[in-house]
């Protein structure tokens, strides 16, 4: 699939949202950031890059998913990976709390890249609710219809796959429950990583090795949680 945006999508991922790019409501997501666009208006992660997430992890590819709500809205931040940044581009806060629990958890060194590719080429879904967002304005996105479509994603995941481990951090990601089938895969919750709560139940949640043990249980190779 491809538009005007020059956005490009897995095929096995358009096969099971088919109905949504057809949809209304995603035809006017479209006319909304081609308007935006015409109105020099810069829009993060650049299109080739809106479905990054879906590139990198196709559907068959995906073992765990973590949810994230807004791409980062900084020059040279956002690349279509939630919490991810491109390597050489300083660790946001929540990355470095991310980070800091692997390190806490796992015994693994703080990387020096904030890139998480690596994950996301080994079935981690970096799946952002809002999939754009214009520079510099937090948010500025979030009533176009990104969350619909987001939402139809997490459906499909819960719908055609097994098992599938999604770790939901904070009230936005844990609202996402309720999209899920609980008795065909796993769901692990705890506070956000951003430094306004990370200290209240984030750092110590044991995330990275719990996923890796619930991998394991049905005979899958756990995640490696190094960037580099």
């Amino acid at each position: 699939m491809s538009t005007a945006l020059n956005v490009k999508i897995d095929p096995s991922w358009y096969d099971v949202l088919r109905p949504e790019f057809e949809s209304g409501y995603f035809q006017r997501i479209k006319q909304f950031l081609l308007q935006d666009k015409g109105s020099g208006i810069t829009i993060y992660p650049p299109g080739p890059l809106i479905f990054n997430a879906y590139n990198l992890t196709p559907l068959p590819a995906v073992k765990l998913v973590i949810l994230g709500q807004d791409p980062y809205h900084g020059v040279g931040q956002a690349h279509g990976l939630c919490f991810s940044v491109p390597s050489g581009i300083k660790h946001p806060p929540s990355l470095v709390n991310i980070f800091k629990e692997i390190q806490r958890d796992t015994g693994l060194p703080y990387p020096q890249s904030g890139c998480l590719e690596p994950w996301a080429r080994q079935g981690v879904l970096l799946l952002n609710s809002l999939l754009t967002v214009r520079a510099g304005q937090a948010a500025s996105h979030a009533q176009i219809g990104w969350q619909q479509f987001t939402d139809a994603t997490i459906r499909a995941i819960s719908n055609e796959r097994e098992g599938i481990v999604f770790l939901l951090w904070g009230a936005f990601a844990i609202k996402k429950r309720s999209l899920i089938d609980e008795r065909r895969h796993y769901i692990l919750t705890s506070a956000h990583p951003s430094p306004l709560s990370a200290y209240q139940g984030f750092i110590g949640n044991g995330h990275f090795t719990a996923a890796n043990d619930l991998l394991l249980s049905r005979n899958l190779h756990p995640i490696d949680w190094r960037t580099e």
